[in-house]
């Protein structure tokens, strides 16, 4: 099941949540900015809707991905991030540098698109890969001589 955002009220709807408020924001402010944290998607839902916690947007996001309506990822050294591209076994592409986070199609195949050599018993049936290297912006500034722009 590859999703991307429809509408926020019945995907709440069909994964049995109440429809709010505030489901409804976190769920816009996510599809608006992938792979946003929550600090980022609790500033654009207090934008929508004036003053939310910033626990009640933690709420909302660890029920919808509870639910399966949003994807958390948790990229090393960055705080976890959120995306409505579910069900799909997409990875990320990570800079370095300035920690942009882009969608990469599975590298081969269906998924889990990668076999572990042992699998030690384990029913494998996701593969989470994460690319490391500099986005384009932050590439080309390491190629500047100093001081140049």
């Amino acid at each position: 099941m590859h999703t991307n955002h429809t509408d926020p009220r019945a995907l709440l709807r069909a994964a049995g949540l109440r429809v709010t408020a505030p489901r409804v924001a976190v769920l816009d402010a996510v599809a608006a900015r992938p792979h946003s944290d929550a600090d980022r998607v609790a500033a654009t839902v207090r934008e929508a809707l004036g003053s939310v916690s910033t626990q009640a947007v933690y709420d909302v996001l660890n029920a919808c991905v509870r639910a399966g309506i949003l994807r958390r990822i948790e990229p090393a050294g960055s705080p976890a991030r959120y995306e409505t591209r579910i069900g799909d076994n997409h990875h990320h592409l990570v800079c370095r540098s300035c920690g942009t986070v882009v969608d990469v199609d599975c590298a081969v195949g269906s998924a889990p698109c990668l076999q572990p050599l042992n699998d030690h018993g384990f029913v494998v049936d996701e593969a989470e890969v994460v690319f490391w290297g500099l986005c384009p912006t932050c590439g080309s500034r390491e190629r500047q001589p100093d001081g140049a722009e």
